[in-house]
């Protein structure tokens, strides 16, 4: 029920949305903005639950009289996450990855990852690299999964507390033992999803509407 499609600008006041509920350290939106018109290096996708696509399920099931309530610019709730890259050379370079706080634990931090290292290896990229809070561990190990390994530090990197990053890389991503870990991971992923629809309670629209307004 998932699909995962390029970063428009229509987009960027709900990923500036979820960017402050999510980061201490939140990108403008000018910042969004001015990614996807000026930098013909970045690349950002945004994950979409398809079911609320094209009608906010929150205004479907409120009276008409009600819906204007909840039209929002700034919160489209099918739009669940975002990812970015910047693409240097033969280097992919993951700037950005988030999530709604209440579409966590779903695997869809894996899909979005899959998806940029994906686009990635579509523009040749050799070498992916990304910068990890020395505390996240939850980051980290989904990052060792996808072959990335801690390869620097970077002092006092996060400004809000001064906290230290990881600097991760993966080998050669054109590797075809990388690309053979790539395609089971991705297999795996896909069943897990596929199957978890079956399970998985979805997050109330109209909370989910409600919280991100302003």
């Amino acid at each position: 029920p998932y699909t995962i499609l390029p970063m428009v600008l229509d987009d960027v006041p709900t990923v500036h949305t979820i960017e402050q509920l999510v980061f201490s350290l939140p990108w403008s939106a000018s910042a969004f903005s001015y990614e996807i018109r000026n930098n013909p290096s970045a690349h950002y996708l945004v994950l979409r639950y398809k079911p609320w696509l094209y009608e906010s399920p929150a205004r479907r099931f409120l009276p008409r009289s009600m819906r204007h309530l909840l039209q929002s610019p700034t919160n489209e709730p099918s739009l669940l996450g975002y990812g970015g890259y910047w693409m240097v050379l033969e280097e992919a370079h993951i700037c950005t990855l988030a999530l709604r706080a209440e579409w966590r634990g779903r695997s869809l931090g894996e899909l979005l990852l899959l998806a940029l290292i994906d686009s990635a290896l579509s523009r040749k990229a050799e070498v992916i690299t990304l910068e990890v809070r020395i505390s996240n561990q939850r980051a980290q190990n989904l990052y060792l999964k996808y072959g990335f390994e801690i390869t620097g530090r970077r002092i006092h990197y996060y400004s809000d507390n001064n906290e230290d990053a990881f600097i991760m890389s993966t080998g050669n991503t054109l590797l075809p033992a990388y690309q053979d870990r790539l395609q089971q991971l991705s297999q795996n992923l896909h069943q897990r999803l596929y199957h978890a629809q079956a399970t998985s309670a979805v997050p109330n629209p109209i909370e989910s509407e409600i919280k991100s307004s302003p």
